[in-house]
């Protein structure tokens, strides 16, 4: 394995954000430094557009794994440090030559020389440090317009740097630099994936859950809590927020409305979220909701559903395909948990023939006829569990109230 001896980190579109750059970068290097925490010998240095991680002897590739998860790096390359002198960058090359097999491959050596006083300037250095390797890799060749490989060196007065590597980033923007949203955070495959996009994009998040206990189960709460620990991996913590909803869905149930079941319902959920995000300072709900999956999520009943809340609803997922969205439930390490078969309140009381296009008038006279709808609601947000979620943490049981997890 190569010793590399620091690694650089690229930053994405944020950073042309103007004079609001600044705040985002602060933001991004807070972030990356609470990622590293665990590594007490790491040095990281902050520059225009960039973080360059000095290991000293911290594993490298363990490093690299924990910034992948850090949003607003776009990429990332370990580098070999050595002197500023030909014969040691020619060297530092061949060693990070190294990762490459001996299966036939294009490409070139880009320099950049940014200590103007070297001997040697940067095109002399393309063809020095090229045709070393060259020599001593006779499976490479060249390709100066689109190689496999691009060979990258950097000399600088105090320091020469060589790196061949660019890993992919998380991307998007760093977290909680565009405000914040509460999720609706079911048991399902959508939900988790919707939010880790939100979050991606900037957003602070914190999940919002529906239960219906007892005709709800412990293992479904668990499942949930373990959905949102694998979330808040990407975001140090996260708040959950559980509210009992089993009073307002056998309400619902037995206005016999079979047909508009799940569209009072999730309206009802709308309106509680609503009121939770007034108490938290959120500013949007983000929802799972892809266009046409399921009678919820017509256009008919996305817009129905839509209209009990006036806040932003955020649908990450609208336009994804299904095997899309398992790709990234996969890729996140949800789909496994999301598929337990445990159910959740969305799950219960499920008529044979929902509407796929409910009539608005219909549905706010429902309402209308639930005298005391308004109290339920109110009781359910005061009724509501709040757990504070680590990424250390497992789905065990917890008491009642804003637990921390650990």
């Amino acid at each position: 394995m190569t010793d590399y001896d620091l690694v650089i980190v690229r930053f994405g579109e944020f950073t042309l954000k103007g004079r609001n750059r600044s705040r985002f970068e602060k933001q991004m290097f807070k972030q990356i430094q609470t990622a590293l925490a665990d590594y007490p010998r790491i040095e990281a240095l902050q520059d225009f557009g960039r973080v360059y991680i000095h290991l000293n002897g911290e594993p490298y590739k363990q490093v690299c794994e924990q910034l992948q998860s850090v949003f607003g790096i776009v990429t990332m390359s370990p580098v070999i440090k050595c002197k500023p002198e030909l014969d040691a960058i020619r060297a530092a090359a061949l060693v990070a030559m190294k990762v490459y097999d001996s299966t036939p491959r294009t490409f070139k050596v880009s320099a950049r020389r940014a200590w103007k006083e070297f001997e040697h300037n940067s095109q002399a250095m393309n063809n020095l440090v090229g045709g070393y390797v060259l020599r001593a890799h006779p499976w490479l060749t060249v390709d100066v317009r689109k190689p496999e490989i691009e060979l990258r060196v950097e000399i600088r007065k105090e320091s020469g740097y060589v790196f061949s590597e660019v890993l992919p980033g998380a991307g998007g923007y760093p977290y909680g630099t565009n405000g914040k949203a509460l999720l609706l955070l079911s048991g399902g495959i959508d939900s988790p994936v919707a939010g880790w996009l939100a979050m991606r994009r900037g957003l602070e998040i914190e999940a919002v859950h529906f239960h219906s206990y007892p005709f709800t189960s412990e293992q479904a709460r668990d499942k949930v809590i373990e959905l949102a620990r694998k979330l808040s991996f990407y975001s140090g913590g996260i708040k959950l927020h559980l509210v009992p909803f089993t009073e307002i869905q056998t309400t619902l149930a037995g206005v016999k409305q079979d047909q508009l079941i799940i569209t009072l319902m999730r309206r009802a959920m709308l309106r509680i979220t609503e009121r939770i995000a007034e108490r938290r300072g959120a500013l949007a709900i983000v929802t799972g909701d892809s266009l046409g999956q399921v009678a919820s999520q017509t256009l008919g009943s996305l817009n129905v559903i839509g209209r009990a809340s006036s806040l932003p609803l955020l649908r990450p997922l609208v336009m994804t395909d299904k095997q899309d969205i398992v790709t990234y439930a996969e890729k996140l390490d949800t789909y496994e948990t999301s598929i337990l078969p445990y159910e959740d309140c969305c799950t219960l009381f499920v008529p044979k023939s929902p509407s796929t296009n409910p009539n608005m008038r219909i549905v706010e006279n429902v309402e209308a006829s639930l005298v005391d709808l308004e109290k339920m609601l109110d009781a359910a947000v005061e009724g509501t569990e709040v757990l504070n979620i680590h990424p250390s943490q497992r789905n065990t049981a917890s008491d009642a109230g804003e637990d921390e997890w650990f």
